[in-house]
This record gives structure tokens, sequence and C-alpha cells, in this order.
């Protein structure tokens, strides 16, 4: 989950791909955003195209679009190896856009900034089945290829090596399922990053609550007629309905929307404003498959073949991951490099959507960042 559920907070694992045939479009010339809430910064734009990627379900795309954000530039050392890049990636339902917010952005990316980007290379994509990248709703709908988070990590480090040319990144920063990809880049991908911050999320299975409700929005999908198997003409609006409810409790922050809400009146208003957007935005074939990727992960089983410092952050008032699962105690004693906080619920928490705030963790990533050698000069 990542941009939806920072909207709430506005207002309150093995190697899947084959590549071959990998080109670049060209990069337009900068770009500044502008959008309300955000923060304007310089940015550039392109497009990677993969060819013939291997998904792990056994099918092949002969290109997959990846599309992706930068903000800086790469800086080389005396090998020409690019040292300065940070790889953020978003959740559930996002896109890279969606750093831009000015809690985000405005707190790292500005001058004097933890990731200025005067000394950063950015680079913010939008994975596979989200945003401007390839997606079911292209075209192929329930035909386009079942990919997991292993195929997106994948397709990521491509992105990465053979798109952007970057061999290893400074740091990867995840949010949600984007966490969950932290920690599987770890793993499959260990000599290819120096330090990891995942946010909201845990290294184990998804189970309970938590794939409960996820499944149950599938199935509120999936049992709509107005679905037709995915071939719907209009999108399944009761469905979507349904989702959008699920998505917005999942990403509730009790203090803060009791705050922002203390009527029923602003409550009801705020539910109805909530719901017309989803209602605009949601696409029910990608959101299927956007939820469905996670089926099978699993990093604890090889939670040792992490190698760098790990700076894994929660907040307690986060639905997802609630802190009387004490999934610490499962994880921190398989691999010394893995320092995790628990943020404690305030005002200044936004449940699951914390992981976008940055304020409320900018100084755990100074820590990284010294940790791991140093802020890049």
């Amino acid at each position: 989950m990542g941009s939806r559920f920072a909207k709430l907070g506005l207002t309150v694992a093995l190697l899947g791909g084959l590549a071959a045939g990998v080109h670049a479009q060209p990069t337009p010339a900068p770009v500044a955003a502008s959008t309300a809430g955000e923060t304007q910064l310089p940015h550039k734009e392109g497009d990677f195209v993969v060819r013939n990627f291997r998904f792990r379900d056994g099918q092949t795309l002969p290109e997959v679009r990846l599309h992706y954000t930068t903000l800086g530039e790469p800086k080389r050392d005396a090998h020409g190896n690019i040292v300065n890049a940070v790889m953020v990636l978003h959740g559930t339902g996002g896109d890279g856009h969606q750093f831009f917010r000015s809690q985000f952005a405005g707190v790292l990316f500005v001058p004097g900034g933890l990731l200025d980007i005067r000394k950063y290379y950015i680079i913010l994509p939008d994975d596979v089945g989200h945003g401007k990248s390839s997606k079911p709703s292209d075209g192929l709908h329930m035909r386009f290829p079942h990919y997991d988070y292993a195929d997106m990590v994948d397709l990521e480090h491509i992105l990465a090596d053979q798109g952007l040319g970057v061999k290893q990144l400074r740091l990867i920063m995840g949010t949600s399922m984007g966490c969950m990809h932290a920690f599987v880049w770890g793993e499959n991908h260990p000599d290819a990053v120096k330090a990891l911050q995942p946010m909201a999320c845990a290294p184990l299975r998804i189970t309970g609550r938590n794939r409960i409700w996820r499944a149950a929005l599938i199935d509120a999908i999936k049992s709509d007629p107005q679905w037709m198997g995915g071939e719907y003409k209009t999108e399944p609006t009761g469905a979507l309905r349904t989702a959008s409810a699920l998505l917005m409790i999942a990403g509730s922050a009790p203090i803060q929307m009791r705050h922002s809400y203390p009527t029923p009146e602003a409550g009801e208003a705020y539910l109805a404003d909530y719901t017309a957007h989803e209602l605009a935005t949601l696409d029910a074939n990608d959101l299927i498959y956007q939820f469905d990727s996670s089926r099978d992960y699993d990093p604890e089983p090889n939670l040792e073949k992490i190698k760098v410092p790990v700076m894994w952050i929660n907040s307690a008032d986060d639905f997802i991951n609630p802190p009387d699962l004490k999934v610490e105690d499962q994880v921190l004693h398989r691999n010394a490099h893995i320092h995790f906080v628990d943020v404690p619920a305030s005002l200044e928490t936004h449940g699951h959507g914390t992981h976008t705030w940055a304020p409320v963790w900018k100084d755990h990533l100074a820590e990284l960042l010294q940790e791991s050698g140093g802020p890049v000069s």
C-alpha cells in the first residue's frame, strides 16, 4: 500500500525473469512538480522497455514498459561507477510521483535535506502493474502475466542496472509494498545496494487479518456481475465501493482521524470525498493484480542473506502491521544487520501512511546513512 494510504495521512524472492533486447526511450527535458500539496522540484521522466521478460507464472511479455522519474544527477567514482543513487519504492496502488508530496520531498529532497538532490540521484520507479508502467488495464486485462514481488524486484533491478547504469544503489527506501520489496532486494541482490530502509511492513508471510482483508477486496471485485471476468465495459462500481472502504480502514490512523474529523458529519463528509476520488481513479483489474502480487511473499527463510544495514520502521497506529503482533521478536535474532523502530502513535503519526511523513522518522534515516558509509558529499 502506498499512495492511497498516504493520501489518508494528508487529511488526518528469487529471480523470475530473463531480459533480452533492453532499450531505453529518450528522457524528456526536466520538468517541475506543481500539484497542490507537492514540492516543486526539477525532475526527468522516462520509460525503459524490457524485452521478452519471463514472469514467474511462466508467461512472457514481448515488452514490459517501466516508467520512472529521476531527480538530481548521477555522480561517479574514479572507475566510472555511480555512487549516489537512491531508489524509493512505492506501495500497492501507488506510483513514483507520490513522493513529491511536501511531507516527503519537501523534507528530504530540498537543499539541506538528508537526500538533497544536489548531492543524490533519486530514482522513483512506477512498478509493473502501476502508474505509467505496463499493467492489465493497458489491454490484456486478466490475460496479463500474474506478476509477484520477485518479478517486480527483478524489474526494478533491471531498471537500475541496465536502464540507468547503477550497479550499486547507495540506498533503497521502500514504503508498504516497497518495504517488502526492500527485504527481497536485500536477499536476492545483496551486492546491489549499500543500505535498506523498509517502512510499514514485516519480513514475514502475509497471513491472518492482513491476508484476509486483501482476499476480501479481490473477492468483492470478482463476485460483482459487472466485472464480467475482467472484460467489463464500465468499472464495477459496487465492488470498487467495497474495495475503497477496505482501503480506507486499512490505512486509517485513529488518533489523527479523530482529531481531523471530530463530528459525525465531518467523518461522513470525508468518507464521501474519499469514495468519490477512489471511484474516479481505481481500475478493477489493476487492483486485483496489485493485491494478488503479495501472494507468495515470504523473505523470512533467507533473512541471513541480507548483508547491509537495515533500518526497519513501523508505526504503532498501523492497522496492517499492529505492534501487538510483535513481529520483530520473530526476526531480529536472525540478522544483526536489522535494526527495528516502532514509532509510538501520536498526532504526528498517520497510521500505515506514516511511511510518507519524513519528519517522523528522518532522524533514523540519518543514523542509517551514517552507519552505512556516511552521507554523500
